[in-house]
């Protein structure tokens, strides 16, 4: 089967730059037994009673497969397995009733943001691990509430940002680009997170399968290789096939992937967001950013 007979089956794609290709394994480049296999699973968990049509279009499907090699019983396992967590975990309460009262407190503490867009149209998200304040943000919040957190802004980003960029660029767009800045990071303040970073990458690996396009650590501080060890195991060779420790240079690394007017000032680019790049949300998905 053709890339253009598979793109001809998938009228949702709908894509309008007419430059794009998807990568392997995506609507419109998938292979005879790709196909197959995504026409199989949305059969099973439909015959089964358990395809939910607002979570399981093909797209998302296909992330499920590409995470289990395009097995499709370890794939419907972890797409069921996330169901389960759903309810488990509260997900459709959470972006109901959840209201995280302390952002704007916690972004002084342990600033995480997202932030334009880089070159292939994916949201930036941003991490500044060196300048946690671990006393204080277990002083404003707790795991739970900043796990909450995670599970809500990621529901956001697959139903809002994804799609937003996704229409603003013209093709689909389904993966970040983070950046996690360990500028000043310590050996304690990573002991002090450890359990939250464990459980927020497991939710992350098993629950949002691929959705991580590419992630760069910049400003790795002597004896982060002590800290790798231990991150490196809750890791999948497929997430760790996407990141890159850069040392010097790293700026120049980063512009060959952002433009520079999308980079905040302080990681080398222009952008200096009224207010501050951590708290503007400034993307194609905030029709209303401030000035």
């Amino acid at each position: 089967m053709s890339n253009e007979s598979t793109a001809a089956t998938h009228p949702e794609i709908g894509w309008t730059d007419p430059t794009y290709r998807p990568l392997p394994g995506r609507l419109g480049n998938l292979t005879p037994t790709q196909e197959q296999a995504l026409e199989q699973l949305r059969r099973e968990l439909q015959d089964e009673g358990s395809f939910v049509p607002e979570r399981m279009d093909d797209a998302t499907l296909l992330r499920f497969l590409r995470a289990r090699g395009f097995d499709v019983a370890k794939a419907k396992a972890m797409i069921l397995g996330y169901e389960q967590w759903r309810k488990d975990f509260g997900v459709d309460d959470i972006m109901q009733n959840f209201d995280f009262k302390e952002k704007a407190e916690i972004a002084k503490y342990y600033p995480q943001y997202y932030h334009r867009i880089d070159k292939d149209g994916r949201p930036i998200y941003i991490e500044r691990f060196g300048i946690l304040d671990t006393k204080a943000l277990y002083a404003t919040t707790t795991q739970e509430r900043l796990l909450k957190r995670l599970v809500y802004k990621h529901e956001k980003f697959i139903t809002e940002r994804l799609p937003a960029c996704s229409r603003a660029v013209g093709h689909p767009v389904e993966t970040s680009c983070t950046i996690l800045d360990l500028h000043n990071a310590t050996m304690s303040q990573f002991y002090r997170v450890k359990d939250y970073m464990k459980d927020a990458i497991s939710i992350m690996q098993d629950r949002y399968p691929e959705t991580m396009g590419k992630c760069y650590i910049i400003n790795a501080p002597w004896g982060f290789s002590a800290v790798w060890t231990i991150i490196k195991p809750w890791l999948d060779e497929v997430t760790i096939s996407k990141i890159d420790i850069l040392g010097s240079g790293w700026e120049g690394k980063l512009l060959t992937q952002i433009p520079v007017e999308n980079l905040p000032k302080q990681f080398g680019g222009t952008c200096q967001c009224s207010g501050g790049c951590s708290l503007s949300d400034v993307g194609p998905w905030n029709t209303s950013p401030p000035s």
